[in-house]
């Protein structure tokens, strides 16, 4: 077909995976969903020998190749060093900055960056470091990065199974409760969050200004954000659910992902990783 198959052998499965799911991450230029489902469609994928399709199960040992169609420029990488917090042959915790996209279409991404700043895992199904889930533009904290496919799979399914504990910290405006859950669905979709004030200061402008400790149930797109807006205290900071005139600008957004837990999908061992909160949080609570 002009340019040099890929191949790589399956890693064995507990229970049989869609090839749509497996698939992802195998090969350098198939590190996306989209990019998996396109090779697909145009046959450029076989599961020993046979052309593959996105209903093909994966058990295991199977001999998985990919003819591209065309050569692709090597995809640029960003320069941008990031604070690695956490890392193994499997998976890696990086501190995402503020102001930074995770990944998407944009070339200024951390998922661009990640494979300058991590080492490359021995594993034999290694694939580029991808982030297993996402951080809004402006929030700043830990962000789980898989190294091979195995462990993208494994990583995802923790999320997708409520198997992964996540805290986050923000500063919210205004009077509120001390603690309580935030029962309210979010594009129809349930969706869960408990809340915990640790500290208040008075605040001339905002009447309060609340340390309050977070821990979503559910991973809906700005859940946080939502959630406290729907409370009526907004996050300090954020101009996309802020009060009209209680909008704090130049700041940036008062949301840290502080920990993760979770049991290692591969060593079995308990992992808790935390990352301190950022400067401007501890010069409004010292």
């Amino acid at each position: 077909m002009g340019n040099e198959k890929e191949s790589h052998i399956a890693v064995k499965q507990k229970n049989p995976i869609r090839l749509q799911e497996y698939g992802i991450g195998i090969f350098p230029t198939l590190s996306t969903k989209s990019a998996l489902k396109k090779a697909l469609k145009k046959k450029l994928i076989y599961v020993d020998g046979k052309l593959g399709e996105t209903s093909t199960f994966i058990h295991g040992n199977e001999v998985i190749t990919f003819h591209p169609s065309e050569e692709k420029p090597k995809q640029r990488e960003y320069i941008l060093e990031l604070e690695v917090v956490y890392e193994d042959d499997y998976l890696a915790i990086i501190n995402k900055p503020a102001g930074i996209l995770v990944s998407g279409n944009s070339f200024k991404t951390v998922a661009n960056a990640l494979n300058q700043n991590l080492k490359k895992s021995s594993q034999a199904d290694a694939v580029s470091p991808q982030p297993t889930h996402r951080l809004d533009y402006a929030t700043t904290g830990l962000l789980l990065v898989g190294k091979t496919s195995a462990s993208i799979l494994a990583l995802n399914k923790l999320f997708e199974h409520k198997e992964l504990d996540k805290t986050y910290f923000a500063v919210a405006i205004e009077k509120m409760e001390k603690k309580g859950i935030i029962d309210i669905p979010i594009d129809n979709r349930e969706a869960l969050s408990k809340f915990e004030i640790l500290k208040t200061i008075a605040s001339e402008r905002f009447q309060y200004l609340n340390l309050v400790k977070l821990s979503p149930k559910t991973g809906r797109r700005h859940q946080l954000r939502k959630h406290l807006a729907f409370l009526g205290n907004p996050i300090l900071g954020d101009v996309t659910y802020g009060k009209e005139d209680l909008i704090l600008k130049g700041k940036g957004l008062y949301l840290h992902a502080f920990s993760l837990e979770f049991v290692h999908p591969f060593t079995k061992e308990k992992v808790r990783i935390e990352k301190e909160l950022p400067a401007k949080f501890k010069k409004l609570f010292h």
